[in-house]
């Protein structure tokens, strides 16, 4: 099985080049702009990774605060925020449930592909990490702010079919008050070695026979849920 906390520790620059041939078709930034405004506002963003999604919301907010656990990751996307010639933005090593910041102090907070790592199977009490990340997430939102979290809902899948494993915490978040939709979010790749390159160690082997030949290259479905909520 593959371990992603090590990859996100020790392999960041392999699993950027994999996450920047994702959303081919340029949906996520839409999407979140349906649920809320960007234009003027302060957002954290936790679990920023190497900062995809970071480079794209920066340009259009007023401030940002980009966190991640992983240190390896943050670097690469602290480095791609230095290229943008802006200063709206911090990033700093934070974990979900202890975030650096006041009270009421933005909002948004969006996470993507990363509340979920809070869902630890292997525990009796695996609801309480989760619990304390939301009750951290609202404790920095202002009055009336916005959570919104992007999971996978399956990958080398054409409509929603999430993984058995993210099944309870998918759930979770429904008895939680989340609103769901649902948005196709595809990987791109110039050649069958890129595929063997940057497929096999995040998703396993088996996931090449997911992948596609088409006009414009090889393409890996996959299905993003959006799941939002109202302070």
């Amino acid at each position: 099985m593959t371990d992603h906390k090590t990859i996100y520790q020790t392999e960041a620059e392999r699993y950027d080049a994999m996450v920047m041939r994702e959303d081919t078709d340029e949906n996520l930034l839409p999407a979140i702009e349906k649920i809320i405004d960007l234009d003027g506002i302060k957002v954290v963003e936790s679990g920023a990774g190497t900062g995809r999604l970071t480079t794209q919301i920066v340009p259009k907010v007023r401030k940002l605060w980009a966190f991640d656990l992983s240190p390896h990751m943050l670097a690469i996307a602290t480095r791609k925020l230095e290229t943008l010639g802006l200063d709206n933005w911090k990033t700093k090593v934070a974990d979900h449930r202890e975030l650096p910041l006041k009270d009421d102090s933005a909002h948004l907070v969006l996470s993507g592909w990363s509340f979920c790592y809070l869902n630890d199977k292997e525990r009796s009490d695996w609801e309480k990490p989760f619990r304390m990340g939301l009750k951290e997430f609202k404790r920095v939102l202002k009055p009336k702010g916005k959570i919104i979290l992007l999971e996978t809902e399956g990958t080398g899948v054409i409509e929603p079919h999430p993984p058995e494993s993210m099944l309870k915490y998918l759930g979770l978040l429904k008895d939680q008050g989340f609103q769901r939709d649902w948005i196709r979010t595809d990987y791109l790749f110039t050649s069958w070695q890129e595929v063997h390159e940057l497929v096999p160690f995040f998703f396993g082997d088996e996931m090449i026979d997911n992948c596609i030949n088409t006009a414009d290259g090889i393409v890996l479905p996959e299905c993003t849920g959006i799941w939002w909520l109202e302070k």
